[in-house]
């Protein structure tokens, strides 16, 4: 049986997804947008900032579902320009410590809303 996650600290789904779903112990968290939830825009600054906030969001919709950061096993960074990988590594290890989760990070043609990172995340317990 699953279970549909939906957290008001962070944004509504800007289209026909769920923020995540759990099957039995794993959650399958969609891809989150720099979007401030209170706000509906994007954060303002740069890479660093819209990555923050990317992380941000997907915290919440863990907590939402009784998960935590820690909880992460596989963790998708979508980039906009690979350029920004350091910086990625920099912001990540402020979310995120070891054992660190499985990662894969890809720069892609283009996002929502050309943003500039989308990041996915699974969790289990």
């Amino acid at each position: 049986m699953k279970k549909i996650v939906a957290s008001p600290n962070a944004p509504k789904a800007v289209g026909t997804y769920s923020q995540a779903v759990i099957v039995d112990n794993t959650l399958y968290a969609s891809g989150q947008l720099p979007i401030d939830p209170q706000t509906g825009e994007f954060v303002a600054g740069g890479f660093k900032e819209q990555l923050t906030q990317v992380f941000k969001n997907l915290q919440a919709v863990l907590e939402e579902g009784g998960f935590k950061m820690s909880d992460a096993v596989k963790v998708t960074c979508y980039l906009q320009d690979l350029a920004n990988f350091a910086a990625l590594n920099e912001v990540y290890a402020q979310f995120f410590s070891e054992p660190y989760p499985a990662r894969v990070a890809y720069q892609v043609a283009a996002l929502p809303k050309n943003a500039m990172v989308e990041v996915d995340i699974i969790a289990a317990k």
